[in-house]
């Protein structure tokens, strides 16, 4: 089963793994929406993605890095 929006603190690890390097406070969210559904596992519809999410998602991938 792939990815949805919810599953926010698995995309986090994602794109820490695959965004090594990358600031996610300098990421403008409609990259964020891009890099999220390229990711190979993620599997839902891209209208479920809001404001939201995604800064949900960003604040999951900031505390990954610590």
């Amino acid at each position: 089963m792939g990815l949805k929006w919810t599953d926010v603190n698995d995309i986090a690890i994602e794109l820490s793994e695959q965004k090594e390097g990358v600031d996610p406070l300098s990421v403008r969210f409609t990259d964020l929406r891009e890099w999220v559904l390229a990711l190979p596992d993620f599997d839902d519809s891209p209208d479920r993605c809001g404001e939201k999410v995604l800064e949900a998602i960003q604040m999951a991938w900031i505390s990954e890095l610590d």
